[in-house]
């Protein structure tokens, strides 16, 4: 076994054809080929949302003549379209399906990426960036994505890669966008006028390329196209009681002989749901936890529901502090480094990106644990929040720490850097280990929620940085504050709604 499971084709869940496996260097496989092409995309999604950053401290804010407020004013805008990009793709992930709304964002984030060359101003720039901050949205659909591919023993670990090899495109910027300049520069005897308004050209046709070749290789969901995900399901669960197969589920086993409950288009109200599960048999129980996991077209009422739903303001409240720190911080790092160290735009970017470039590995073993806690304690959903609110206190102690010294010793503030980046992201990726088991009929509109507030988190910490100036240390440590404050509020909430059926 070992590392084999990321080349062979994954064993298969025989009713709702998720992988138990992730063949992550399988591209030839559906299931690897979706896992690739949802963490490709975003990574290529933040490699342009984030390509301003590197470039903004020295050259274009000498080429345009810009503040530090318009600066850090374009940073809140470029947030702002992604809060507003995530709110509405998760619906319409639910209703349309992941795949297209996935491309439909990256094709949208692209071209205003393209106009960066017609740049005059700082008020361009603010409306360009507010635009180009569409791409940031493309997060959920990512996890929608992949949530739909691989079954429960591996969603957390799955979300969690394709999320961190995504971000870790906000850390890999650094490096490409000033390399890019510096080509242009140095080959083309271009002035930086020029240079670092061709550079947009690059991820422009990244972009463009991915999303393209995503809508033409890769399935809607595992079943076959999106509009038939509920029929194939009811049809899965027909075949395998005919055949008298056993049928495994959260722990729950059972043979044919017993009803398939059909899908409805509709949810029941929480009450009826309950009913249903003291009058049914095992088998009947076992049936609903897999009709109820089918994404439905959410309708308003369903919506409100999850919205204000505990578990959701809860997942909320721990990415909101994750996730949205991770982004107003690396907004301002290169800035911090050049302030703190009197380094240059190109050294300064380099250190910046190891702060977005750990999300390679932090993110991922926040999934890979959280997954691992749910194994060895039996499923207990309990064990999989413990994990997300230990890592949101750690991370604030972090800020806290980073904060209050304020460090002009390059080691010791890379130390503390690498300290938080990995606290921080594998907080995101143990986030999106819990979403799925929340309300798993409108995953899309959790997903979408919960990735919005973290942005609504960015665009807070944007706003704090705006107002302290260039005092960032002060900025950190009021983030590392609200985040241990706003983890112990919300600590006591139960993971899952009380009664709910599946998700389990």
């Amino acid at each position: 076994m070992g590392l084999m499971v990321l080349f062979r084709a994954p064993e298969v869940n025989p009713i709702n054809k998720k992988a138990k496996s992730i063949p992550a260097l399988n591209p030839i496989d559906m299931y690897g080929r979706v896992f690739t092409f949802s963490w490709v995309g975003f990574f290529v999604a933040f490699l342009s949302w984030y390509a301003w950053s590197p470039l903004i401290s020295k050259t274009i804010k000498a080429d345009l003549h810009l503040s530090q407020n318009e600066i850090a004013n374009s940073n809140i805008l470029a947030l702002t379209a992604t809060l507003v990009v995530r709110v509405i793709s998760g619906p319409l992930c639910d209703r349309f399906g992941p795949r297209y709304v996935f491309a439909a964002v990256l094709y949208a984030g692209a071209v205003p990426t393209a106009f960066a060359w017609a740049l005059k101003n700082a008020t361009g720039l603010i409306f360009l960036r507010f635009f180009v901050g569409v791409l940031g949205g493309s997060f959920v659909p990512c996890q929608v994505w992949s949530t739909g591919f691989f079954d429960k023993n591996v969603v957390g670990t799955a979300n969690a890669f394709t999320g961190g090899f995504g971000n870790a495109g906000g850390g890999v910027t650094y490096f490409i966008m000033p390399a890019i300049f510096d080509h242009f520069v140095s080959h083309y005897n271009l002035t930086a006028h020029n240079a670092w308004r061709y550079s947009f050209f690059v991820p422009f046709g990244i972009i463009v390329g991915v999303a393209t070749l995503m809508l033409l290789l890769c399935p809607d969901t595992p079943v076959g196209p999106w509009s038939q995900r509920q029929s194939a399901i009811e049809a899965n669960l027909r075949a395998e009681h005919a055949a008298g197969h056993k049928i495994e589920h959260s722990g729950i086993v059972h043979h044919e002989g017993h009803r398939s409950t059909s899908i409805s288009h509709e949810k029941d109200e929480k009450s009826s749901q309950d009913s249903d599960m003291e009058r049914a048999t095992t088998g009947e129980v076992v049936d609903l936890e897999y009709t109820n996991e089918v994404i439905v077209a959410p309708t308003f009422k369903e919506m409100l529901a999850v919205t204000i739903s505990p578990q959701t303001i809860t997942l909320c409240a721990t990415y909101f502090n994750s996730f949205g720190s991770e982004l107003s911080i690396n907004s301002i790092l290169g800035a911090y480094y050049i302030k703190n160290f009197h380094l240059a735009q190109t050294p300064a970017g380099r250190w910046a990106a190891m702060f977005g470039c750990l999300n390679v590995y932090g993110r991922p073993l926040g999934g890979v644990f959280s997954d691992l806690i749910y194994k060895y304690t039996g499923g207990s959903l309990w064990a999989k929040k413990m994990w997300i609110h230990f890592l949101g206190l750690v991370m604030g102690v972090f800020m806290l720490a980073i904060g209050f010294l304020d460090s002009k010793d390059k080691a010791t503030m890379m130390g503390l850097v690498a300290g938080l980046a990995f606290f921080m992201d594998a907080g995101n990726g143990a986030n999106f280990g819990l979403v799925p088991h929340v309300h798993p009929y409108a995953n899309g509109v959790v997903s979408g929620l919960v990735g919005a507030t973290g942005n609504f988190g960015g665009v807070i910490g944007a706003v704090i940085f705006r107002y302290m100036g260039i005092d960032y240390g002060k900025s950190i440590y009021i983030l590392g504050f609200i985040a241990i404050a706003m983890n112990l509020a919300v600590i006591w909430i139960a993971p899952i709604p009380k009664g709910q059926i599946g998700g389990r």
